[in-house]
């Protein structure tokens, strides 16, 4: 299920690179995921900035690095696609075989 588009706002999501195991991850509901679908998704300036103070505390703590928000697209059923080649092939995992790996077994990261 998707919200109402914002004509004034791009969609955006937060992503990172895991520093304990160098994995993409997004920032979802629970918490840092590594699944594209789980993300969660700021749709106005208020939950952009929410998604901000995520990143931040979370590269504070050693956690992540690099915590940045993407724009996205939003499909009808809710997912985020990121808008840019560079965020998208981050989210596909690994480049060499798309069949192996931890994106292997991702729905929405790696088997687009």
């Amino acid at each position: 299920m998707t919200r109402p588009a914002n004509p004034k706002y791009s969609p955006k999501i937060l992503l990172a690179s895991d520093l304990a195991e160098g994995d993409v991850v997004f920032w979802g509901p629970d918490g840092w995921e590594r699944d594209l679908l789980r993300a969660k998704i700021a749709y106005d300036e208020a939950e952009a900035a929410t998604l901000d103070a995520a990143g931040k505390a979370a590269v504070a703590a050693n956690r992540v690095v690099d915590a940045y928000q993407v724009d996205v697209t939003v499909d009808a059923a809710g997912a985020p696609t990121p808008s840019h080649f560079r965020e998208k092939f981050r989210a596909a995992g690994p480049s060499v075989r798309r069949d192996l790996g931890k994106q292997a077994g991702l729905q929405g990261a790696g088997n687009r």
